[in-house]
């Protein structure tokens, strides 16, 4: 399930009850099948924005209170279950596993870079840098011709307005998480 999907499931779920009412009282109000209220609370369903809207309507909520990032004291991002944002088959994989849009300060990735892969960054624009805390392997970061080989006994910070290559040149896989932060 993709953060926004979940955003819906748990708001949803949670401005329902609320306002004290049942998926028959809900469906009544947005014209939205029970049925289909039920998935996407369950976050089995991923509902156009038409049915997004009629919710909104009824529920006489902000769209942004549906997808907001719900107010948890926790949440645990099983990566696993999750569908990478990028992915090159047998070269890498990223998965975003907090985006900028929950907090719009910082952004958490998990990279996994197949062994003699690279996975190549574009620019984040003023203001912004990443800290690099790798978890398996190593992975050497290069950004503005400056080399960084970062171990799991390493965390590296770095400006990201430019191009940035994260290479794994090691035997094995290397797994690393990437927390991007905007300071505007």
């Amino acid at each position: 399930m993709d953060y926004l999907t979940h955003n819906v499931s748990v708001n949803l779920k949670r401005i329902r009850k609320s306002k004290g009412m049942s998926l028959d009282v809900v469906s009544e109000q947005t014209g939205v099948s029970k049925s289909m209220l039920a998935q996407i609370e369950k976050g089995t369903a991923n509902p156009s924005l038409g049915v997004l809207g009629k919710i909104t309507s009824g529920l006489r909520i902000r769209f942004q209170e549906l997808i907001q990032a719900p107010p948890l004291d926790s949440c645990l991002v099983h990566v696993q279950e999750m569908v990478p944002t990028k992915e090159v088959e047998g070269r890498y994989k990223v998965w975003t596993c907090f985006s900028y849009e929950d907090n719009q300060l910082v952004e958490i990735y998990r990279i996994e870079i197949e062994a003699g892969q690279s996975y190549i960054s574009g620019g984040h624009g003023e203001k912004t840098r990443e800290y690099i805390s790798v978890l398996q392997g190593e992975v050497t970061v290069e950004a503005e011709g400056v080399s960084h080989l970062v171990t799991a006994e390493d965390v590296l910070r770095f400006e990201t307005d430019q191009i940035h290559t994260y290479r794994n040149n090691g035997k094995g896989k290397a797994v690393f998480s990437v927390t991007f932060l905007d300071y505007h």
